[in-house]
């Protein structure tokens, strides 16, 4: 194995469990609103549309301030609902920031590691991001939180890793890992960049793309083997 000096880590799905997250969030900020009714529904019909916004954020196709309230203009004009997007928007992303799961074995894997150099890269909202981070046991363990919304790059865009590299004075990407969930975002965003990556797949996803991770794993707790 090589020996890497600094790992950069994505965020959701990665060290938070987003899927357990998210419905959290999506289910307070829609009893904030009083609708109990189709709530099922509702977040089934955002599933689909958030879907395809983020894939459209990674293409470069929208940018992260217009999708946060069009995934819910888009929801709530297919169901008929009065509600102004901007502030329903603002009061799930407060909920989100509040949700602080970890995906098993998060900690004891940035705690074995502890002696490197440990950041994460990750797309999505800087308040939502450090909130998360910082009122979960992983506060302080990182040596710089790097947030697309801060950056004003994403994922798998060179600009945010050019960002992250800069910030950490990296010279030698030789010795630097990449992991991440996405492979259309953090593998990509890795092999673009020229650095190794690893790809954490613990729903056993096949990969059909063109990309080849250099590492696979399916327990998290698998990092530390590679790392040491």
């Amino acid at each position: 194995m090589k020996n890497y000096d600094i790992i950069f880590f994505d965020i959701d799905d990665t060290l938070f469990d987003f899927t357990k997250s998210e419905p959290e969030a999506f289910n307070k900020v829609f009893e904030k609103y009083n609708l109990f009714n189709n709530l099922k529904q509702y977040e089934k019909s955002y599933q689909e549309i958030s879907k395809v916004l983020w894939r459209d954020l990674e293409n470069g196709k929208m940018i992260l301030v217009e999708l946060g309230s069009e995934r819910f203009r888009r929801l709530f004009l297919e169901h008929e609902l009065e509600i102004d997007a901007v502030v329903f928007n603002q009061d799930y992303l407060g909920y989100l920031g509040e949700q602080t799961h970890l995906v098993q074995g998060a900690e004891k894997v940035i705690s074995e590691l502890s002696h490197k150099r440990l950041a994460i890269i990750t797309n999505g909202y800087t308040d939502v991001q450090t909130s998360r981070t910082n009122n979960s046991s992983l506060k302080d363990k990182f040596e710089h939180i790097i947030i697309s919304e801060s950056t004003g790059f994403q994922k798998p865009q060179t600009g945010i890793f050019d960002y992250a590299f800069d910030k950490l004075q990296i010279t030698d990407k030789s010795k630097v890992l990449m992991v991440g969930d996405s492979l259309t975002s953090d593998i990509q965003g890795g092999i673009d960049y020229g650095i190794d990556t690893c790809w954490f797949n613990p729903k056993h996803k096949e990969n059909n793309t063109s990309l080849k991770p250099t590492y696979e794993i399916n327990k998290l707790e698998s990092l530390i083997e590679i790392i040491k």
